[in-house]
């Protein structure tokens, strides 16, 4: 049962990795856009995607949140005692990240929409940076069992490091691909290509640093990568096939398709890094089984879940949907 559980916990971590990853990436575009005319184009393309779902993706990273607490409070309690830092920091970013994208629609003065406007970019570099580096405490082993881990080793150290950069360039790439396809969907050809470049960029890039990470992992987290290069390789192949594929039907695939392999590429990347990471919870030292909580509370929380499961996820389907088809008016 704790598996299960495990297994649920971690699809929502997919799940805020994608779509929560293709917001923070859009406003990545954003910081990077330029200067006031030359940037203005591509903001309010990110505008108008962000506008009918912006902060709904937080909903994963709550489900996420009650998952591991309730299902594994051990666990739950060794990454808060040791990475309060970043994930403080993080929890910071998105509440400054809302006000921001929220405010600028509404201040009047220009040098008011330039700090909101900035307060929004930044803090969606900074959020994604975070949470990568957490991950990249917990996978390094960096969070002991009985938590009061070091509070600043556990998070600035070279797999952390890694797990920062490569969330933010990751999220960079998924907007990248989803803003090119609904530029090509308001048949804006200049902006398709502005927006096509950035995805074939970033994606080299990405895969530059993916491949210097394996060198960084074979130093710092050599059990890692061992799982990585094993039972989570197809997973791996897999992401770097759909990422391909992705930008080379860029061009002539319906957008739709290029989004669905954009999604494959950074869902198969998570997932890898669960497979790799199995069947420990806390790095190289916490079983999942050793983490949960007793059976009875795990087929609870299970049940609960999958009850909320099936209200969250057909009315967030629903909301994509309407935001695709422009049927919600966001002027408001």
């Amino acid at each position: 049962m704790s598996t299960v559980a495990a297994v649920v916990l971690f699809t929502g971590v997919i799940a805020y990795a994608v779509l929560g990853g293709a917001d923070y990436g859009a406003g990545f575009w954003d910081l990077t856009a330029g200067g006031a005319q030359r940037g203005r184009r591509p903001r309010h393309l990110v505008d108008e995607s962000l506008a009918p779902v912006w902060e709904a993706n937080h909903v994963w990273l709550v489900f996420c949140l009650v998952m591991l607490w309730t299902g594994f409070p051990a666990a739950f309690a060794a990454i808060m005692t040791t990475l309060y830092v970043p994930l403080g920091l993080a929890a910071l970013g998105i509440v400054l990240r809302g006000a921001g994208f929220a405010f600028r629609k509404v201040m009047v003065r220009t040098d008011q929409q330039r700090v909101t406007g900035a307060a929004f970019a930044l803090s969606s570099v900074v959020v994604p940076y975070f949470l990568g580096a957490v991950a990249g405490g917990i996978a390094s082993g960096r969070v002991p069992p009985g938590g009061q881990g070091d509070p600043l080793t556990s998070w600035v150290n070279p797999t952390s490091v890694l797990g920062g950069v490569l969330a933010v360039l990751v999220c960079a790439y998924t907007a990248a691909v989803f803003l090119t396809a609904e530029a090509r969907r308001h048949e804006d050809a200049d902006l398709e290509a502005w927006f096509r470049r950035r995805s074939l960029a970033t994606a080299v890039v990405t895969g530059a640093v993916a491949l210097a990470g394996l060198f960084v992992l074979r130093a710092d987290a050599p059990r890692l990568l061992d799982g990585l290069l094993s039972r989570a390789l197809p997973l791996v192949v897999l992401s770097g096939v759909c990422g391909l594929t992705a930008l080379l039907l860029l061009r002539r695939a319906a957008p739709r398709v290029v989004q669905i392999l954009a999604v494959g590429a950074v869902a198969a990347v998570v997932g890898g890094w669960g497979v790799a990471q199995y069947p420990d919870l806390l790095g190289t030292h916490t079983t999942i089984a050793e983490a949960a909580a007793p059976a009875p509370t795990l087929w609870a929380l299970t049940i609960v879940a999958a009850a909320a499961l099936a209200i969250v996820v057909p009315a967030m389907a629903l909301l994509f949907v309407l935001a695709q088809r422009g049927s919600l008016d966001t002027s408001h």
